[in-house]
């Protein structure tokens, strides 16, 4: 096996530099909010540095294809998109939902080698592709609850410059709430417990607030946590089902989460050091009407400053990680421990840096 193979093949069982281990492309990722691709449109996207075009026909489904014209390679993203074919913005070569390509000046049987083709679908308002080489599985039917319209549901996300892997340990190891104690206040998590399977994991927590109150937007979030030992616990579940993870608040001892959040991590660069996430996050809505709609302003500006300071610190990791040179990391919790392995396990060894 020479090294270029080696580079396709998964993990072996042997210790791996977690942040060279590429997230794997026979999975679906998503690249694009679907209100961002509008009818007659194709816009830029791009998976582990593949750049990709995403098109939406004036009718029918959206496609994806390399960003790349085949006569000169120039980006098909900055072309136009007739009916249903994208055309190129330099000498106008256009190309289907297949990839196959037609040149207006030459005769049909003279034409040229088309370009690739991504299996593409929507779900839930974004659109996700397939970049393995593997036949593609069936798509996601659903993402967490944002479907669900008992829920409200709030769709955000950005360019995160770190590797994905650093997002799926800062969501699975709550014991980072110390991180948060400006804008929650003082929260005590206690760990549960764990299951695992071929390819997930999830992890069980409680909390209490000892010595604070709940700020408002948490409040409107979860609807309290318990510190009463004797009341039933609030539960919140964590899950890694890669390469996606989801976050399940059980409010009471109810067993109808209170709050859902999916959240997906795209690579972006070829190194993997940016990805790109996508969060739906859905409140399960009260039962007196419209309550939620007018606090929706607060939960949405305690949601964002949560999630600046997880952007922030894990920004910080990666940059610790590039002045290393290596990953130094004493990793003490046992489940995320294991969440590394199952990480390790199912990407894929990224190639050598170049000197």
């Amino acid at each position: 096996m020479d090294s270029a193979e080696a580079a396709e093949t998964n993990i072996s069982s042997a210790p791996v530099d977690l942040r060279r281990v590429g997230a794997h492309p026979d999975h679906w990722y998503p690249v694009a909010w679907s209100h961002e691709v509008k009818k007659g449109q194709v816009v830029a996207s791009s998976f582990a540095g593949e750049p990709i075009a995403i098109v939406r026909p004036q009718q029918g489904d959206v496609y994806a294809l390399e960003d790349r014209c085949a006569h000169r390679q120039v980006p098909l993203s900055k072309g136009s998109v007739k009916d249903c074919r994208v055309h190129c913005c330099y000498h106008g070569w256009s190309y289907d939902a297949s990839g196959k390509c037609d040149v207006p000046y030459i005769g049909k049987g003279k034409q040229p080698n088309g370009v690739r083709v991504y299996p593409s679908a929507e779900c839930d308002g974004i659109i996700f592709i397939w970049p393995g080489s593997l036949p593609a599985a069936p798509p996601p039917a659903s993402l967490g609850a944002a479907g669900d319209k008992a829920y409200k549901t709030r769709s955000f996300g950005r360019i995160v410059n770190c590797h994905y892997t650093f997002m799926h340990e800062n969501l699975m190891d709550m014991n980072h709430q110390f991180l948060h104690i400006r804008t929650t206040g003082k929260v005590t998590p206690r760990y549960l417990g764990r299951r695992a399977g071929e390819g997930w994991m999830e992890l069980d927590y409680t909390f209490a607030r000892p010595d604070s109150k709940q700020p408002l937007g948490e409040s409107l979030i979860t609807g309290g946590f318990r510190s009463d030992a004797s009341k039933p616990r609030d539960l919140m579940t964590i899950r890694t089902e890669y390469p996606h993870q989801t976050l399940r608040f059980f409010a009471g001892g109810g067993d109808v989460p209170a709050l859902y959040v999916w959240l997906g991590y795209t690579p972006v660069d070829v190194e993997q050091r940016k990805n790109r996430s996508f969060i739906h996050l859905s409140v399960r809505r009260p039962k007196i009407p419209g309550v939620l709609d007018l606090a929706w302003p607060v939960l949405t500006w305690f949601t964002n400053r949560v999630f600046e300071e997880d952007r922030i610190i894990v920004e910080l990791e990666q940059a610790a990680y590039d002045a290393q040179g290596a990953d130094w990391n004493q990793e003490v919790f046992p489940p995320i421990r294991e969440l590394r392995d199952l990480l390790s396990r199912n990407g894929r060894v990224m190639a050598a840096r170049q000197a």
